[in-house]
């Protein structure tokens, strides 16, 4: 198999510094050859190939684009997806041990359920089976149950149906350690050292009322590095 990874991350024009931190942690710590590639829900749409209506319920604009990683990757090889508000502490060549052939995705297979009616910037906080499976997905896109994710598919199928992996039988759904899809405010910070990657599924440092969070300053530090006057919203 490959030793490079091409990653995919949810791209929102209402924290375009989310991508960023995620894309540079990323970057600055491979082993490999890595490509970042944002999904832009605006560029599919004028490809034509994204016709959902809008959903009310979509907390970002990647909500559904995410499921279009394996069609952006021509259905061939392992691609990652990841929505943009991670910050990155490992090397994802690590995460090549877990390319499976007989699966059809890989992911964190958490057990949350959130508190919270309201996340981020006022959203609703939807609570549903799965949740967060799909915020961090690596995928083996020439599998027959992956390549079924097509555009046709994507734009008619439920969000239960796509996020709850529907889409793929129980046993094609391999197994990451929480350690990658560390979700902030939630799991049990490590006893030593740090995750390998930290997810702010509430909410991160670039929101005005998210600063006190774990492992916001270490966030923030590198948003400073690309953004020197960078400021919450």
């Amino acid at each position: 198999m490959s030793r490079s990874l091409d990653i995919y991350i949810g791209w929102d024009s209402r924290e375009p510094i989310a991508y960023e931190v995620a894309k540079r942690t990323i970057l600055d710590h491979a082993s490999i050859p890595v490509r970042v590639i944002p999904i832009v829900l605006n560029e599919l749409v004028e490809k034509k190939a994204y016709t959902r209506e809008i959903d009310p319920l979509a907390s970002t604009e990647f909500t559904y684009s995410r499921f279009f990683t394996p069609w952006l990757a021509g259905y061939e090889g392992w691609a990652l997806f990841c929505d943009c508000d991670f910050l990155f502490f490992a090397d994802v060549a690590d995460l090549l041990q877990y390319r499976d052939d007989s699966k059809a995705v890989a992911c964190v297979k958490h057990d949350y359920r959130p508190k919270e009616g309201v996340k981020m910037d006022g959203k609703v906080q939807t609570t549903y089976p799965r949740k967060n499976w799909s915020s961090f997905m690596l995928f083996n896109c020439a599998h027959p149950s992956t390549r079924q994710l097509t555009p046709e598919l994507i734009n008619r199928e439920s969000g239960a149906y796509l996020h709850r992996m529907q889409w793929a039988a129980d046993d094609e759904i391999g197994e990451i350690p929480v350690s990658w899809n560390w979700l902030e405010g939630w799991n049990d910070k490590p006893a030593a050292g740090t995750p390998n990657a930290v997810h702010f599924t509430n909410g991160g440092p670039w929101f005005k009322d998210w600063q006190n969070v774990d492992y916001g300053d270490e966030w923030r530090a590198v948003a400073r590095e690309i953004e020197p006057d960078f400021k919450p919203i």
